[in-house]
């Protein structure tokens, strides 16, 4: 029979109005608080894997399982694990002090980012700032921090940079009194020594659960172009460990790869343990207010699990299409709608006289096409000796011929120009890429836009030009490009084809077979490209 007295513990973890963990600010777009809702679903899901691995058992039922968060901030994912294991273990531990005891000092164990969230999490998991304090629900901690560990780590720093994050010496090296931003988990050579040094010799987690941080830069608490990625880091640690499960929620930009993040996204691809991926593309739906460009997605990593991943689209909190079960790895990069994964095997698979068409991310330039900046010359070519037309940031100026450093046989080639920084900070981007320019013999451009291709006359450049305002081809760029920035790569799916004609979307669709529903699909996510919106440049206003 259950003792009253023990019924009136004050820890419930019910819910509460309003649940104070909802109504908290962020800390940065780095270090982002997890919503409650969100946490839910992905133990939702890890819960739903536990069952179908080990025949039904319910996880929340089982004494011995063993959770961490390495990275917990409001402590949300821990006060969740446990308020499912209160319920879960009532049958075997009817009371609820003896409950409650195990489960915080015995299964619960977290890792704080900063001195702040480290406190923040023991409040909201032991309702004490103080594990071991007269009010904590947990009776037996001997110290403050419990099962919720912080210490203050340093960075290791060598010509100026930090040895395991990256970190600007400049920026974080700044005294006793402001937080370091070196993160306990990925400052280590070796991640099980650190955990046994943690909490213990014999400590080996089965469940890693959490919201790492996303990003260094601007001192830590900020975003823009120099940011540098670390929740890669924190990833790879996480699977050293070689818990049964992990779980994430990340920012999607490892989709594509790009700065710092391309070794790291040729490992997830080529990683068969990841059992589900629920991928939200749109700017804000999980994080309202805060620009993570490219969107974020959850995730499920099983070590047991070998073979496909169900992919999940989410937008508008409405699941889109259907879920479906694919190899993460089929292309170089990540393709994030199931829908298109059909049309782009259309695309690569396609032969003429047995031979693959070549991609035009081959012929595409590297930035900078000329060796040029941001210069910006004059508004006529009076007094110039050798003047030549430059297209550049929302201008066209003219320059001396002489000040071309790099490809300087493309100056009087027709070629087709297009900005290498397309979009808005809006939710949607429905154009792909700005207007193509067509530039005639005589020119060059800065460092705002790429070369896409040279011609041999100025009808083959029209065609091109045509061409790439094609709803199919944005569509094919639209699979690599997950923010602004446009590179090299992101045309690589988009065939090199002949422009000794006019390319129609029409034309396209039937050289491809590419269906009627499959078209639909295209052109839900592609707009008519607009007439004129050459000055459309936005070229790192990033999160």
């Amino acid at each position: 029979m259950n003792n009253p007295a023990n019924e009136q513990v004050c820890f419930t973890l019910r819910g509460r109005n309003p649940d104070v963990l909802t109504c908290i600010a962020n800390l940065s777009n780095d270090e982002v608080f997890t919503p409650p809702e969100l946490a839910n679903r992905m133990l939702d899901m890890l819960a739903q894997a536990w069952a179908a691995d080990h025949g039904g058992a319910n996880l929340w039922a089982d004494p011995s399982v063993r959770f961490l968060d390495p990275f917990t901030k409001s402590g949300v994912f821990l006060r969740e694990i446990t308020n499912r294991l209160v319920k879960g273990l009532a049958e075997q531990m009817p009371d609820l002090q003896v409950r409650v005891n195990h489960i915080l000092m015995r299964q619960i164990f977290g890792i704080g980012i900063t001195r702040l969230t480290s406190l923040l999490a023991r409040r909201s998991l032991y309702c004490s700032k103080k594990a071991n304090g007269p009010h904590a629900v947990a009776k037996g901690f001997t110290t403050e921090a419990g099962n919720i560990w912080f210490d203050r780590t340093e960075h290791t720093w060598a010509r100026g940079k930090c040895t395991f994050c990256g970190a600007s010496q400049e920026t974080l090296d700044r005294g006793e009194g402001m937080e370091t931003h070196a993160y306990a988990f990925i400052h280590t050579h070796d991640i099980k020594t650190r955990i046994a040094e943690l909490f213990g010799d014999d400590m080996q987690f089965d469940v890693i659960i959490g919201n790492p941080p996303y990003q260094l830069g601007d001192g830590g608490g900020g975003g823009g172009a120099s940011a540098t990625p670390i929740y890669n880091l924190f990833v790879e640690a996480a699977i050293q460990l070689e818990p049964r499960y992990i779980s994430m929620i990340t920012p999607s930009r490892w989709f594509s790869g790009g700065k710092g993040l391309d070794e790291f996204r040729d490992r997830m691809l080529q990683d068969q343990r990841f059992v589900k991926l629920v991928d939200f593309p749109q700017l804000y739906d999980v994080f309202p207010g805060v620009k993570i460009r490219g969107g974020v997605s959850y995730w499920l990593w099983g070590r047991d699990h070998q073979g496909a991943c169900e992919v999940t689209t989410m937008i508008s909190n409405e699941i889109i299409g259907n879920p479906v079960h694919r190899r993460l790895d089929a292309y170089d990069v990540f393709v994030r709608r199931n829908e298109a994964v059909c049309i782009l095997d259309k695309v690569s698979q396609y032969r003429l006289n047995g031979r693959p068409e070549a991609s035009l991310g081959d012929q595409v330039s590297a930035r900078k096409p000329f060796g040029l900046t941001n210069q910006r010359g004059k508004s006529n070519p009076k007094g110039i000796n050798d003047p030549i037309l430059l297209f550049g940031n929302q201008c066209q100026s003219y320059i001396d011929r002489s000040l071309v450093t790099s490809n300087g046989e493309w100056i009087d080639r027709w070629k087709i120009l297009l900005v290498k920084a397309h979009g808005t900070s809006g939710r949607d981007d429905f154009s792909i890429l700005g207007e193509p320019v067509v530039a005639g013999p005589g020119t060059a451009c800065t460092e705002t836009y790429l070369v896409i291709g040279l011609c041999g006359s100025e009808s083959e450049a029209k065609n091109f030009a045509s061409y790439m305002r094609t709803r199919f081809v944005r569509f094919l760029v639209s699979l690599r490009k997950i923010t602004q920035n446009i590179t090299r790569s992101s045309y690589k799916f988009v065939p090199a084809l002949p422009m000794d004609r006019v390319w129609t979307d029409a034309d396209l669709y039937q050289r491809y077979g590419i269906t009627s529903v499959e078209i639909a699909f295209i052109e839900s996510l592609i707009a008519d490209r607009p007439s004129e919106d050459a000055g459309e440049v936005d070229e790192m206003d990033d999160e």
